[in-house]
Parts: structure tokens; C-alpha cells; sequence
């Protein structure tokens, strides 16, 4: 079939047939002053051995996380990744493997999940997961959805120490629904269980917080699940997977719903994605859990099999009857997953989280015995910690990206009275010489900033 070009009449038609009479009426949504109206100058074409040294100039400007000394987390981390895992999902019958729509004919990718699945299981402490979410974002998202729909209220009480971008994923996730989020109380890093009272009521349907929260601190969960079960409230539990390797699971301080960012499992920092969001309920929310499960069989002849026993998304059932509309799990990533935990093991991922605490404790320590270098808050942590500069944080973070050197995350955009915070990560793959070089270049650059 050729391509026709369209006549202006054709144009003008098509307009029409929308209700439009000019190109530009189709980027009324766009505020004017964000509009390009210069014609775009283009350099003159060129051979593709120029071309890719073009790429290829451009591409050595930057400096990837992996080549400098990273200490960044914030939802994103930088564990040691064995190399089974790349070996394993970049055999071609995984690395090609979407999710299943025929299950009968994807067995063993429907094992991979299965796996997945179970292996969530087993570190939440809760008796059913789902077959993957896109994030831990979203994953979030739509644990509040779900707990809107088993309690039958509209009220959302989200602690104030929850990441403020997934915050604003949740938030765009209710918008236009009969729902309202409030914010909790915070003090010293962690939800002021003290203010709850005020705060869980016969209207709200879920108390959702994040253990380790955006600090890295470590809440009071045992309260809160008191609390929010007081109240008939769901327990929303957002959690760091690789803290649970010395962290109890959610189920045992009486999680209803745990979620999170399974990115640490396996998975590059890859520039912000693709990430892994996994999601596991108690048994009796299961006919709410969104997304699909794989469940284990067996056929007429009494061999094992998988398929998925739980399809509640709209393009399964009626839309009005779907938990969700998402469309997808995140096979490659979950599978990254599966062959990260099954590599270590329980003693694996306990040695991992292990030194990740004892790290993250020692460089906090060696940063507070810095000059004018303060610990922001006093509650427990895991592997991240807030710091008090003397100075800008911003202003450190760029000079020790200068000696190759992520600091960590600058506090300024995320509130008032926080320009002078800093966030900082430690992992397993963080050695002492590391954190010693971390602490001399941050004490030449603070003395420097001085001057």
C-alpha cells in the first residue's frame, strides 16, 4: 500500500471532521509561552560513520552513576547486581517474553512469575502477590485504590515522611474520584503517632506509610497498625525490599497491603527505569488485588502446570467489574527479580541488608564528626540518613560531583527550612576506603566552602 500525500482540502476536511479549523487549536492545552514558534535549525545531513561519531561525542560527556562514587538513593539504588542475573534474563526465550495473554502457551515464563510471586510471599509475610506492577509508584497508587474499594471509604490518611513523588503518583491516580488525602503530622523524621487520634476515623479507608520512609527512618509500625485497625482502617505498608532481609516482614506487625520498589532486587538504576513494583495482600483482600495471579496445577494427567487463576482487569472482565486497568507486569524485570533473590537466599539477602545498616551507620557517624555536619533526625535507620550542613547542600553535592563523588540527594526542592538537608545512601557495595574518601573530599569541600 502507497502513501498518499494530503491535500489541503483533505486537511481542511479532517479539521472539520473534529471541529477544529486550524493546526494550532490542537495545542490549546499548551500555555503559549512554552510553545516553540522559531524554525528548528537543523545541522546538514551526514554519513552514518559521522553521525555515530557525533552520538558518540555527545554520549562521553556524560558521566553515568557507575563511574563515579555513588551514595544517591531516594527510591533508586545502587546494589551489587551478581552476574547471574544478566546472564539468565538475556537468554533470548526471557529477554523477548512479554506478559502472558495465553497462558497455555507461555509456561515457562508463567513458572518465572509464579516464583516471583512466591518469593514476595515470603518477605512480606502475606499470604498472596500479584504478578508484578510498573513501579513502586504505582504499586502504591494502587493499594489505595483497592483499600477505597474493601472498606468502602474515601478518606486517605498518608504520612508525611511517604516519598514525595509517589505521593504526587497517588495523586494523580484519585484525581476525579470521591477522595481525600490528608497528610500526617511529622516529627522527628517519622509519623507523629501521637496525632493520629484526630486523624483515623469512620471515614477513612486506609493509614499508608513507608518503613523505611523517605528519610530512611524506620516508623513505629507496630502503633500504627494498632491504630489504623481501630479505626477499620487497611494498613498500607510501603517497604524497601533488601530491608527485609534483617527488618520483620509487614504481615507480622499486621500489614494488610505491603507494596514497593523491587528496583534493588537485581535491577539498574537504568536512568529511572524500567523499574519493578511488587504488591502482596492477605488472603481475604485477594478478590481485590489488581493485575492477575499465577497459580500452580496440574493437568489430566496429574503434571504440573501454571496458569493464571486471578484475571480481575478490564481487559478480562467487564471494566466495571475490573480492580485496575493495568495492562501489563513487568516480566523482564520481575524475572531480574527472581534470579537476583534465588542467587542469594535468605543468608544472601541478610548479609546484604547487613552491611548496608552497618555502612550506612558508619558514615553517618564519621559525617557527624564533621564540622558544623548535624544528624537531622534521632529516630533509627536503615541504609539512608538526613544530614544538617553548615552550608547549601546543593553547593556540596556539586562540588563533590566535581571529584567524582554522588553525595547524595540535595533536601531544597522537597520543603521550606530544608535547603541545607542531605540525603545519603549507603549499600553493601560501598567499601571503607569509599566511605573514608567520602568523608576527606566532603571535609575539603566544606572547609573550602567557608572560604
Amino acid at each position: 500500500m502507497s502513501y498518499v500525500p494530503h491535500t489541503p482540502a483533505d486537511r481542511a476536511a479532517m479539521l472539520a471532521a473534529i471541529g477544529v479549523t486550524h493546526d494550532d487549536e490542537l495545542l490549546a492545552e499548551i500555555p503559549p509561552e512554552l510553545r516553540r514558534r522559531a524554525a528548528f535549525t537543523l545541522p546538514p545531513a551526514c554519513s552514518e560513520l559521522e553521525l555515530d561519531r557525533l552520538f558518540g561525542g555527545w554520549a562521553g560527556e556524560n558521566r553515568p552513576a557507575g563511574s563515579m562514587l555513588s551514595f544517591l538513593g531516594a527510591g533508586s539504588y545502587d546494589h551489587a547486581i551478581p552476574a547471574v542475573v544478566g546472564q539468565l534474563i538475556g537468554r533470548s526465550e526471557f529477554y523477548t517474553a512479554y506478559t502472558p495473554y495465553q497462558a497455555e502457551m507461555s509456561q515457562g515464563l508463567l513458572q518465572a512469575t509464579y516464583e516471583f510471586q512466591t518469593m514476595i510471599c515470603e518477605l512480606t509475610g502475606l499470604d498472596v502477590a500479584n504478578a508484578s506492577m510498573y513501579d513502586g509508584a504505582s504499586a502504591l497508587a494502587e493499594a489505595v485504590l483497592m483499600a477505597m474499594r474493601v472498606t468502602k471509604r474515601s478518606t486517605i490518611a498518608m504520612a508525611g515522611t511517604i516519598h514525595p513523588r509517589y505521593r504526587r503518583v497517588v495523586e494523580s491516580y484519585v484525581q476525579g474520584l470521591p477522595c481525600t488525602l490528608n497528610t500526617l503530622p511529622v516529627a522527628g523524621g517519622v509519623t507523629d503517632v501521637g496525632a493520629l487520634a484526630g486523624q483515623l476515623d469512620a471515614s477513612c479507608a486506609a493509614l499508608v506509610v513507608q518503613h523505611p520512609n523517605f528519610f530512611g527512618c524506620l516508623e513505629e509500625v507496630d502503633a500504627l497498625a494498632g491504630a489504623a485497625h481501630a479505626a477499620g482502617s487497611v494498613l498500607v505498608v510501603m517497604v524497601d525490599p533488601i530491608s527485609l532481609g534483617v527488618l520483620a516482614p509487614p504481615g507480622s506487625y499486621g500489614a494488610d497491603i505491603a507494596v514497593g520498589e523491587g528496583q534493588p532486587l537485581g535491577i539498574p538504576m537504568n536512568f529511572g527505569g524500567p523499574y519493578l513494583g511488587f504488591f502482596a495482600t492477605r488472603k481475604e483482600l485477594m478478590r481485590q488485588l489488581p493485575g492477575r495471579i499465577v497459580g500452580a496445577t496440574v493437568d489430566p494427567a496429574g503434571r504440573r502446570g501454571y496458569c493464571l487463576t486471578l484475571q480481575a482487569r478490564e481487559q478480562h472482565i467487564r471494566r466495571e467489574r475490573a480492580t485496575s486497568n493495568i495492562c501489563t507486569n513487568q516480566a523482564l524485570t520481575a524475572l531480574a527479580a527472581t534470579v537476583y533473590l534465588s542467587a542469594l537466599g535468605p543468608d544472601g539477602l541478610r548479609e546484604a541488608a547487613t552491611q548496608c545498616w552497618d555502612k550506612a551507620h558508619y558514615l553517618q557517624q564519621a559525617m557527624t564528626r564533621l564540622p558544623g555536619v548535624t544528624a537531622m533526625h534521632a529516630a533509627p535507620f536503615f541504609k539512608e540518613f538526613v544530614v544538617t550542613l553548615p552550608v547549601s547542600s546543593d553547593q556540596i553535592v556539586r562540588r563533590m560531583a566535581d571529584d567524582g563523588i554522588l553525595l547524595g540527594l540535595s533536601l531544597a526542592p522537597y520543603g521550606e527550612g530544608m535547603e541545607k538537608g542531605l540525603l545519603c545512601c549507603v549499600t553493601e557495595k560501598r567499601t571503607r576506603a569509599e566511605l573514608d574518601r567520602c568523608i576527606q573530599t566532603m571535609a575539603g569541600a566544606l572547609t573550602s566552602s567557608r572560604t
